[in-house]
């Protein structure tokens, strides 16, 4: 990496035909499309996870095998991660406002497929269809984020802002997973994206402006298979492993045929004419930390909530709805770390302090769950490790965010959005697998030698494979501390800078 020599500054987005910001006169009017923002983020993250309460429901209203339940899960993780920078150049290429509102009619319409299914092969198709617009959604609204916010202060309190949500989306979707399922029933799960998107949808159509299209630039046919096939190979690599095996030929197969095409199209990269992802987003190296530090705090962040979901419903008792109550004042210190750090906190320690400190928070957080037993009670030992993890994810998750997509030039925000959202993707599809080989192996060790027909025995198996899931996740945790610490650069970013214009190091 180079130093930081060259600084142009990135041109602010403006609107079709005249010389304004695109982000309007008004700093009211911001304030209310990161709202916008905001709510299509939400819908796009918790999707991730709310429709996971439903399945059993879900299974038993359609009457489809175990083995088919996790497509539905899959179809989704598939469609969203492989197309995602697509979905980000599309939005440069043709703009972010008609991107976005495609994203969210489109996103609509799915969810209306899905929860309307009269089978699996219809929930699944809807699910498919919910990744597909969703890859077009997620990065517009991050793009979106980028150029309407160029103020110093108010970026930083935008991202802190939308960081949150991004953050805690997932704990949101297994409340209000919950909720619905409990009562309702399993289709409202997906219904509910309905009135979610009817409020961004006019909200965007009322408050986004055009901008003008990016002249004589085309659409890198070649890049785009082979980051699409890519991306398909890692995340069914992936998915396949959680519900087969390592050694299976779909597994390790996808994820070398995956591997071998993402090297090519990185190669790719430095002939096309037009590239889908231009190299010059990833050589910064405060950006390029960012991204690191957004995949493994996604891997991380599985442990706390799926096996934490185990351990609180099948070991203490709760119910779908006390899950996720149990997990709101997690929401809320992530929520409060994340604004504050990217308000205050980034701009007088830099990234190098701030994310560091917030991966060794969320590994304490996590290695303290390990102590959590059959006897263990949720106010003594489950709630302070998580209050501790959610500070530590909220001072990750903000400042990643920000300075991923910091100084990025106005033509390459959508795919600079688009490749922090691939890494939260692919760095979810890699924890979920490797934490469940890992607690399934834990709980099978435990098993040898014993009754596994005793019920003691089985709950304590159980108990194994939650609190290996939780060493690892820690584990995964301080790896991604090491790196921030190696990576980012020493002292405040330009970016934090209230005062700085942005800049695009290279």
């Amino acid at each position: 990496m180079s130093q930081q020599t060259a600084e142009p500054e990135a041109t602010p987005l403006r609107k079709a035909g005249t010389g304004s910001p695109a982000d309007g006169a008004s700093s009211g009017r911001r304030w209310w499309i990161l709202a916008m923002i905001g709510l299509a983020q939400l819908m796009v993250v918790l999707d991730a996870t709310i429709v996971n309460i439903a399945l059993p429901s879900a299974q038993a209203d359609l009457g489809f095998s175990d083995g088919n339940r996790t497509w539905i899960v899959t179809a989704y993780s598939l469609a969203f991660g492989s197309l995602l920078l697509l979905g980000g150049r599309i939005a440069d290429l043709f703009g972010r406002k008609p991107a976005f509102l495609v994203g969210i009619g489109g996103f609509a319409v799915a969810s209306a497929i899905a929860g309307a299914a009269p089978n699996f092969e219809v929930l699944v198709t809807g699910r498919a269809l919910q990744g597909l617009f969703g890859a077009l959604l997620a990065p517009a609204a991050l793009s979106l984020l980028t150029t309407t916010f160029t103020d110093g202060k108010e970026r930083a309190k935008a991202f802190g802002i939308f960081g949150a949500i991004a953050g805690s989306g997932a704990a949101v979707g297994l409340l209000l997973g919950g909720v619905l399922t409990e009562y309702l029933n399993w289709r409202w799960t997906l219904y509910v994206n309905l009135f979610i998107a009817v409020v961004a949808l006019v909200g965007g159509w009322m408050l986004l402006q055009n901008t003008e299209r990016e002249r004589g630039a085309k659409l890198d046919i070649p890049g785009t298979v082979l980051v699409t096939a890519g991306l398909f190979g890692i995340v069914y690599g992936f998915s396949n492993a959680e519900s087969h095996d390592w050694s299976s030929p779909l597994s390790w197969g996808f994820l070398a045929a995956g591997g071998v095409l993402l090297a090519v199209f990185a190669w790719w990269q430095t002939k096309a004419a037009h590239p889908l992802l231009p190299l010059r987003v990833l050589l910064d190296r405060d950006r390029g930390a960012s991204f690191v530090a957004m995949l493994v705090a996604s891997a991380g962040m599985f442990g706390v909530f799926l096996f934490l979901t185990y351990y609180l419903q099948l070991t203490l008792g709760f119910s779908a709805i006390q899950t996720g109550l149990a997990f709101l004042p997690m929401v809320a210190t992530l929520m409060l770390s994340a604004t504050l750090s990217t308000t205050f906190i980034l701009s007088f320690v830099g990234p190098k302090i701030v994310v560091p400190v917030g991966m060794a928070l969320a590994a304490a957080g996590m290695f303290w769950l390990t102590a959590l037993g059959l006897d263990s009670s949720y106010a003594a030992d489950v709630l302070p490790p998580l209050l501790i993890a959610g500070l530590g994810i909220g001072l990750i998750m903000a400042p990643a965010m920000s300075l991923a997509t910091s100084g990025v030039a106005t033509e390459d925000a959508g795919v600079a959005g688009a490749s922090v959202n691939t890494m939260q993707q692919i760095g979810g599809s890699i924890g979920t697998p490797l934490l469940n080989t890992l607690a399934a192996s834990a709980a099978t060790s435990y098993l040898v030698g014993r009754d596994p027909t005793n019920k003691l025995v089985q709950a304590q198996a159980s108990m194994e494979s939650y609190t290996t899931s939780f060493l690892w996740s820690a584990v995964f945790f301080v790896v991604g501390g090491v790196i921030a610490v190696l990576l980012y650069r020493p002292g405040v970013p330009a970016a934090a800078d209230p005062d700085a214009a942005p800049a695009v190091h290279m």
